[in-house]
């Protein structure tokens, strides 16, 4: 019999392999002589040949590893409830762990990922570029002190589908959302408009600027962005001088994602598939008007704010303004319900009292005071579980 390599022959065919294993054992008679020919151990001879005397052909063949006995196994009519909430709410461990809690189940997120993984419906690792999303977020340490800045346009046939789109378009509703997200907290501020330019951005975010110093909010804030025309191109020289007129007055500056790096901005970014997921997608065909648009709007933000529990990193499933509190604020809840406005009616006359030459004095004719006030579930009286999911009937 030649000199073989077993683990050779085993990766070509394992059960052609195991067959001229025994084929050898058959002509030398001996254990030991052929785990020599074949460069494997007596053990791994001795276990073939031991099920080829006892079954023929077909022990040659795996065995599954699956214990005939396994007590911790979750019960299958838990799996079943695990599965059936996975597909309804595309929700993942963290997520389905409180949701399930909150029914009155309570399996642990690990156990969770397991039956997931069993029932195929793990979505695929996708792997990360070496820079990771947000990584400026990561450093900061004190709130206020970086927010990532974005624009989200709401018409989005891929995320939304045509029917949301098109209602969109007939009922003359706001098509951009700009986002302000604390990188620290993950507390947003939002506003609308119909025209993506420079004016509604700067507006925006000297809107975001007067309403944190109205809350007690000192130090220099920084509101980090692409290098969208709406928050001032590609050009430094021009970034410097809206940045001095219009920022500056109110300690506030500008600075950039490196270009083409939209993971710097990843948890702005990643926050905008939120309000798909669980207020257009639910409820824009609900919405007939401006008016009504604006007020859902601005009810969405106060539960994204005060009351959903966030997986994020280092939130421990706390809402923005609970996370904030533990780090140390204690202003007014109010910070949570930045007043949703339309910039397109204000953005001309703001940016001219913010002139230099004007002054900044624009809380008196603004008055920067939203009608949504804080309830219970924000200080802490309430449980997190029960306004896990946004209704807003229910914050009416």
């Amino acid at each position: 019999m030649a000199d073989l390599a077993y683990g050779r022959v085993y990766a070509m065919n394992k059960i052609e392999a195991r067959k001229l294993l025994i084929q050898t054992w058959q002509e030398t008679k001996s254990i030991r002589a052929t785990a020599r020919l074949w460069h494997t151990s007596p053990q791994t001879v001795r276990k073939w040949v031991r099920r080829f005397l006892a079954e023929g052909v077909e022990g040659l063949r795996d065995r599954s590893r699956r214990p005939h006995h396994s007590p911790r196994r979750t019960p299958p009519e838990i799996e079943a409830r695990i599965v059936e909430a996975r597909k309804k709410s595309g929700y993942g461990p963290k997520r389905l762990a409180i949701l399930l809690a909150a029914q009155g189940c309570f399996v642990s997120r690990h156990t969770i990922r397991h039956v997931l993984r069993r029932h195929g419906l793990v979505r695929p690792y996708r792997r990360r570029h070496t820079l990771y999303p947000a990584f400026w977020a990561y450093d900061v340490e004190e709130p206020f002190t970086l927010i990532q800045t974005d624009v989200k346009d709401i018409h989005d046939k891929q995320a939304l589908g045509t029917q949301r789109c098109h209602h969109l378009a007939t009922h003359h509703l706001p098509r951009f959302q700009w986002t302000a997200c604390e990188a620290r907290t993950r507390l947003r501020f939002l506003a609308y408009s119909h025209h993506l330019n420079q004016d509604n951005g700067l507006s925006f975010m000297i809107l975001v600027l007067l309403w944190l110093r109205a809350h007690g909010i000192s130090g220099p804030v920084s509101f980090q962005t692409d290098w969208g025309q709406e928050f001032g191109g590609t050009n430094p020289d021009k970034i410097l001088r809206l940045q001095e007129r219009f920022l500056a007055p109110l300690d506030g500056s500008l600075c950039r994602i490196p270009l083409g790096r939209k993971q710097y901005n990843g948890r702005v970014e990643r926050s905008h598939r939120t309000d798909d997921d669980e207020f257009y997608r639910p409820y824009l065909l609900t919405i007939p008007d401006q008016a009504r648009f604006l007020d859902m709007a601005a009810l969405w933000q106060f539960f994204y704010n005060a009351l959903r529990p966030h997986q994020g990193y280092d939130m421990d499933d706390r809402p923005p303004l609970g996370k904030l509190k533990d780090l140390g604020y204690n202003g007014s809840d109010s910070i949570a319900t930045f007043p949703i406005v339309l910039l397109d009616d204000v953005s001309a006359d703001l940016l001219l009292g913010c002139d230099p030459e004007v002054g900044n004095n624009l809380l008196a004719q603004y008055r920067l005071v939203s009608k949504y006030a804080p309830p219970r579930a924000a200080r802490g009286s309430e449980s997190v579980d029960s306004v896990l999911l946004f209704d807003p009937e229910q914050l009416r």
